[in-house]
Order: structure tokens, then sequence, then C-alpha cells
């Protein structure tokens, strides 16, 4: 039997949760709490094999939550419950010890299955929450790069011409048929400007341009 302790300051969020949690035999909800303060409280008198915890909470909320519980019982799981997509609470939820990471609007069997998962010890990241932390890391990755670029810029007016049709988002094919080239020379340009400027891909080279005004 898995007992779940539900931390959520809107007693309607808190009865759903109750009502689909406890429709599986395995699973029980042996209390509920409204912040991080009352959740610390709770875990010390029920220890709970794992928690389910919003970010948003008045007095402690659910980083801080998770943190002095994490402090004080480390094998009781956590999983943060919330609205919040934003990776800074992802990144201070997880350095503070929490097991898992969803969002409100996942299924009522997808919800059962993460429990189930994470009181087995696995460390469970929403697929879509996963992929935005994903999607910025690599943004950032790009403008750092680009950002750190030092060189002259030396580009041709047919080089300059390719790169805006670039940023407009057209393909090669695109760019072929307007500037009257073979789809192969597009390419071999597109190489040569990306080796000249040290550039990975089209992406940086799209951005480089716009923060150097070269369209």
């Amino acid at each position: 039997m898995i007992k779940v302790l539900i931390v959520d300051d809107n007693i309607i969020l808190r009865s759903g949760l109750k009502t689909i949690i406890q429709q599986e035999q395995d699973i029980k909800v042996v209390g509920c709490a409204r912040n991080g303060k009352e959740a610390l409280e709770l875990c010390d008198k029920l220890l709970p094999d794992l928690v389910l915890m919003d970010i948003k909470m008045p007095v402690y909320d659910g980083v801080e939550g998770t943190k002095l519980i994490k402090e004080k019982h480390k094998e009781i799981k956590i999983i943060m419950l919330t609205t919040f997509d934003d990776e800074e609470y992802i990144t201070k939820a997880l350095i503070n010890g929490a097991d898992g990471y969803i969002l409100k609007d996942i299924g009522d069997q997808e919800l059962i299955n993460v429990i189930k998962n994470t009181a087995k010890g696995f460390v469970v990241v929403q697929q879509s929450v996963l992929r935005d932390i994903r999607n910025k890391y690599e943004t950032a990755i790009k403008m750092k790069n680009v950002r750190n670029i030092t060189i002259d810029i030396n580009l041709t007016n047919r080089e300059k011409s390719i790169i805006k049709l670039i940023v407009d988002g057209k393909k090669n094919k695109e760019i072929a048929k307007e500037l009257y080239l073979a789809e192969g020379s597009v390419r071999n340009i597109i190489s040569s400007v990306l080796e000249k400027l040290k550039l990975q891909d089209r992406t940086q080279l799209a951005v480089f341009a716009i923060k150097n005004n070269l369209v």
C-alpha cells in the first residue's frame, strides 16, 4: 500500500486528487495539507511514502516545503504537481530533492502511473515539462555560442541575401528559386558562410544575423 499526502492550498484540487487516487486499491491518501509548513508537520506525524506537492502556496511554498521534508525524511518521495512549467521552479525543486515534476493537466491514469513509478524509486518528469527544459537549454547554448563569436564580418552581397532569406524562414529550394540559383549552389554558399562565421547551423546563423544587424 502506497501512503500519499496531498499538499495544495486549493481545497477543490485537494478533494479532486483524493478522489482520483483512492480509486486505486493499492494507494491510500493518509492526509491533506494546505502549505509546505503543514506538509512537514504531517510528514512527521503520518510518515507517508509519497507527497504530491503544489508549488505556489502561502507560508512555505512547495520548493521550500520539499527542502524541509527531505532534510528530515529522505525516504519520502515528493512529486511536484503544478500548473507552472517554468524551468526555474523545476530546477529548484529537483535540487531540493524532488523525485518528480508533473503538470496539473496530467490525465488520471497517468497520474496513478507516476505515483506508482515514483514509489518504486524512479525519477519522473512529465514529457512536456522535460521537452520545454531541453528546448530552452538548447536555445541558451546556441545563444551563448553566437554571443561569443568575435570575428570580422566579411560577407558578399549574395551571402547577405541568402542570410536574409534564412532569417525569413525560407528553405533552400525557395531561396534558390527567388535568387535564380541552383539549389546545390545555395547549399554550398550556406556551408561556406557557416564556416566563415564559425557557426554550426542555420538557427545560429539567423540569430547571429539579427544580433549583428545583418538583416
